[in-house]
């Protein structure tokens, strides 16, 4: 596992407790897993994306991710129908290790409630829940 200092935490991005990401793009919102998620989990060998079309609320699981060490649920970082899901994952899920952010996110989702987006974490406030997670 890496240092906290060689984990990435785009500035721009939103996070929730549970370690999604959410990015805002227009209307819709992009959602993946953090560095600091994806660096505990180790090499991520499946990923269960959700349906297109699906509506969750926030807080409720929409899939599972698979590394060799565990099996963890995906939660919703806010509330909203699932628009579309990366589905480079379902050949190359070790993609979420290598870029999380970027070619690894997991699904695009249209919020139900934008008003959400206040609830997430911006990148310090995430950073401080990180430092009280490690021993």
């Amino acid at each position: 596992m890496k240092e906290m200092s060689e984990l990435k935490f785009p500035d721009d991005f939103l996070y929730a407790k549970d370690h999604e990401w959410a990015k805002p793009e227009g209307d819709k919102v992009r959602v993946g897993i953090s560095d600091y998620a994806q660096d505990q989990l180790g090499d991520i060998v499946f990923v269960e994306l959700p349906q297109i079309g699906s509506r969750h609320a926030k807080g409720e699981q929409f899939g599972t991710i698979e590394s060799v060490k565990a099996v963890s649920e995906l939660y919703m970082p806010l509330g909203g129908e699932i628009l579309s899901v990366n589905k480079v994952l379902e050949e190359s899920p070790e993609l979420v290790n290598k870029q999380p952010y970027e070619s690894g996110w997991i699904m695009e989702i249209k919020p139900s409630d934008p008003a959400e987006l206040k609830g997430l974490m911006n990148q310090g406030a995430y950073l401080s829940l990180l430092k009280g997670l490690k021993p």
